[in-house]
């Protein structure tokens, strides 16, 4: 995370370097299999600080392998599951053919015509691109229907066409799809022209034939003119519309209109477009002299700049976002102040858990029914936090802080749309639509992908609600493997900077998708339940602010670490994590293709991908091994043991069979296993230089990870001299650890309400993953080699440190 803008490049860093793109960083070692194992770390510099290139060896986790092995040895049929396709289905109308003015024939011109003695021209034929170039062009065009010179050299280039071909082609399909805007247009305009001729023709009855509404008879107009009566017609409907308008207002802001006074004839609705900032938009009731089929509304969008008009049937939606938004947030504040009977103790694990049958009677279902197969999965969780309600709400309301607030837990999240932007300047009324890719570290349980609505509302004075709950049952067609009931947080301000934070969380999943050895840890709440968030916001909170009041290196590093050096290993740390959960839970935000592979067990998930023009990584072939194993010790020592530098070489093949050293230090916690390191290992012998290790370590009550990655020496001094981290290239590999139900349930029974037991005490579900460069070639070809030598490596890890815990081979 940004902390804030603590891990910000400095504002005066026009001179940043860009670390060290010419340096080659070649690493080997042996494997089993014969394969040798190559790591190739790249990163520029545009300052001073290496004045040339110079080669260097470091034993790096990466495989190379041999030329005569990727053409002669078989290729891996790729028949498995792709995780992000570029492939696009085009509509009929797209799939014409595309012709350059290369292709069309050349015209005649008017001295041709004149001139008998010379032949006619000969017409040029039509030459038809190929589906794969069309298809090509088609992709670019979506993203960019205008390209310059420069793209469009590239596309011909790479398309083997002619760079007027190319501009033809995209003059000829943007003039395609005007065509196709215009069209449909027409359509809507015909539909509306067709509502006001009926409309004219039944108000033209109407006035040929007026009925009298007490008795039904004959009514006489009288000296009523014409206009009049339009007026009088107009009006009826827009007090009817004013009405409905009036009544959502009410709802929004929590209290009654009865009133319809509207000041300066306009009705300024605290609800508005994306783009309406801070202080949100207006709706302003239009009054036209005319009837409309389809009334509008003129929305302010705050700026200035203009009026934007949005049909009813927007409005309609939006008004069904907020019915339901409004519906969640009293749902979650109930549920978060009532205890007993809502909320019982489960006699096995002692957590908060909601009883069923009165949580049916008490709610009536805003999500609507439960989809066949669907569990439920319900905890609260009450606790203190280092953050005050305001900041803590700020960070909610943002996809991008909340994300870097729960690093290891959301994988990807975006704004949809922002229905409203709070009113007052504040975040109180704030609407957002939202979509979030939530994940648990572990190959076995998949990624939870829920869109929903986020709902901000303040309820007194440094008392806050957050509110979540998805949109599946008001947005057609819309439907997921896990529904987000009504959950969220409460958020009442304390004193010194703290807050108390009651956390509700009540989901709906596809219980068959998770692996069998997973499914205890989801049903008691350490998975995605209120306790794993509640111990993820507690330990980033007080990561924050450690590090903001930290102004010195500690006295740990032995080798000096300036103020903007931290900052930079800081990003170079969180960039790693990142990555390696990415690849753990295979994210879509990294391209990831999963392959099947007849030797390789089961539980083992092998996934590959092409890095290709990435400065944060080495280019080639990228090869991707997890798996996930019951260990039967508990967190705690399983945590101490990988992380304990001097202990590496029983399990860490780049230790090169010794301890390691470390180099410097930054803690990110109380606890001091919180934290950035650099590891150094010995080299192996006198002619070869030693190897460093970036490492993060964090742990929690509800589970801990362990990261490291191989990295370049002059890269990191660079780094740690406040260069730029994004251009240092790394694959990280590590750990996650996750504590057992049953260590869960035991300790409950022995009467220990704190989750800090189950961390102590029992067994340990133990994911292992490692990310491989099998081949610095992008255009390379997988080998069966390539797959077994990694399945070997993440078997013998798992091996080696059983055998170092002492623990059973079963």
């Amino acid at each position: 995370m940004n902390f804030n803008g603590f891990l910000d490049d400095d504002s005066s860093g026009a001179g940043a370097s860009k670390l060290l793109s010419d340096v080659p960083f070649n690493n080997h070692f042996s494997f089993p299999a014969s394969t040798t194992m190559l790591g190739t770390t790249t990163a520029s510099s545009h300052h001073s600080l290496i004045s040339h290139s110079r080669p260097f060896s470091s034993p790096g986790l990466s495989l190379g392998l041999q030329q005569t092995n990727v053409e002669t040895n078989g290729e891996i049929c790729r028949n498995g599951e792709v995780f992000e396709s570029n492939a696009t289905r085009r509509s009929r109308g797209e799939d014409l053919e595309s012709r350059s003015e290369s292709d069309n024939a050349e015209a005649v011109s008017g001295d041709d015509l004149d001139t008998s003695d010379k032949p006619p021209r000969k017409k040029k034929r039509y030459h038809r691109h190929t589906p794969k170039q069309i298809q090509d062009l088609e992709s670019v065009f979506k993203e960019c229907a205008h390209p310059d010179e420069k793209q469009r050299l590239d596309l011909s280039r790479r398309l083997n066409l002619d760079p007027r071909q190319v501009k033809f082609w995209f003059q000829n399909r943007r003039t395609q799809m005007k065509t196709q805007i215009e069209r449909h247009e027409n359509a809507l305009l015909r539909q509306e022209n067709d509502k006001l001729r009926a409309e004219n023709m039944s108000v033209r009855e109407a006035m040929r034939n007026p009925m009298c509404g007490n008795c039904g008879g004959p009514a006489v107009i009288g000296e009523i003119s014409m206009e009049e009566q339009h007026l009088r017609i107009e009006n009826s409907r827009l007090k009817d519309e004013l009405d409905r308008v009036c009544a959502l207002t009410g709802k929004f802001l929590g209290r009654s209109t009865g009133s319809h006074h509207i000041p300066d004839s306009a009705l300024v609705l605290g609800v508005g477009v994306a783009s309406g900032g801070c202080n949100g938009g207006g709706f302003t009731l239009s009054s036209p002299s005319m009837p409309q089929a389809s009334p509008r509304f003129e929305i302010s969008n705050g700026t200035g700049s203009g009026l934007a008009t949005v049909n009813v049937s927007d409005f309609d939606q939006r008004s069904r976002y907020l019915d339901l938004a409004l519906a969640a947030m009293d749902e979650l504040v109930k549920m978060a102040q009532t205890r007993e009977p809502l909320w019982v103790r489960n006699s096995d694990t002692g957590f908060q858990v909601l009883n069923q049958e009165e949580y049916d009677t008490s709610f009536s279902r805003c999500v609507g029914p439960k989809p066949d197969g669907f569990v439920s999965e319900a905890s609260k969780e009450t606790g203190t936090v280092i953050i005050n309600s305001l900041a803590l709400v700020e960070t909610l309301m943002d996809s991008e802080r909340w994300a870097e607030m729960f690093p290891c837990m959301i994988s990807r999240t975006s704004t949809a749309e922002i229905i409203s932007s709070g009113m007052g300047g504040t975040r109180n009324g704030a609407l957002h639509l939202m979509h979030a890719e939530i994940q648990l570290l572990s190959p076995l349980v998949p990624v939870r992908q829920v869109s929903f609505l986020r709902f901000c509302k303040q309820h007194a004075e440094g008392v806050w609600a957050v509110v979540d709950v998805s949109i599946d049952s008001i947005r057609e067609g819309s439907s997921s493997s896990c529904r987000r009931l009504p959950s969220g947080c409460l958020v009442q301000d304390m004193a010194n900077g703290y807050s108390k934070v009651t956390w509700i969380e009540h989901t709906e999943y596809d219980e068959n998708r998770i692996h069998r050895l997973y499914r205890p840890l989801l049903s008691c709440g350490l998975a995605f339940g209120a306790q794993r968030w509640m111990a993820a916001l507690q330990r980033q909170c007080e990561c924050l602010t450690i590090l903001m009041s930290s102004t010195v290196s500690p006295s740990r590093s032995q080798t000096p670490i300036s103020c903007n050096g931290r900052k930079s290993m800081l990003k170079l740390a969180k960039r790693m994590t990142d990555n390696f959960c990415g690849g753990v839970c295979a994210s879509s935000l990294q391209k990831w293709s999963k392959l099947n592979v007849g030797n390789v067990d089961e539980d083992v998930r092998i996934m590959t991908r092409k890095s290709v023009d990435n400065p944060g990584e080495p280019p080639g072939i990228v090869l991707n091994a997890a798996t996930s194993v019951w260990m039967p010790v508990s967190p705690r020592r399983l945590f101490d043991f990988l992380g304990n530098e001097r202990l590496r070489s029983e399990w860490d093949i780049l230790s090169n069979g010794g301890p390691m050293k470390e180099m410097a230090h930054i803690a990110k916690g109380q606890d001091h296993s919180n934290s950035v390191s650099l590891l150094r290992a010995s080299a192996i012998n006198a002619n070869q230089s030693s190897m460093l290790i970036l490492q993060e370590t964090s742990i929690d009550t509800a589970g801990a990870v362990v990261v490291y990655a191989p990295v370049d020496i002059p890269a990191m001094q660079a780094v740690m001299n406040g260069g730029d981290s994004a251009y240092v290239a790394l694959l990280p590999s590590g750990f996650a650890i996750l504590p057992n139900a049953q260590a869960v349930n035991q300790e409950r029974n022995n009467g220990n309400n704190g989750m800090g037991g189950c961390m102590e005490e029992g067994g340990s579900l133990l994911t292992v993953a490692f990310q491989i460069l099998v081949n610095t070639l992008p255009t390379a070809k997988l080998t069966v080699e390539s797959v077994e030598t990694v399945n070997n490596l993440i078997s013998c890890t798992v091996q080696k440190i059983k055998a170092a815990l002492h623990c059973d081979s079963t």
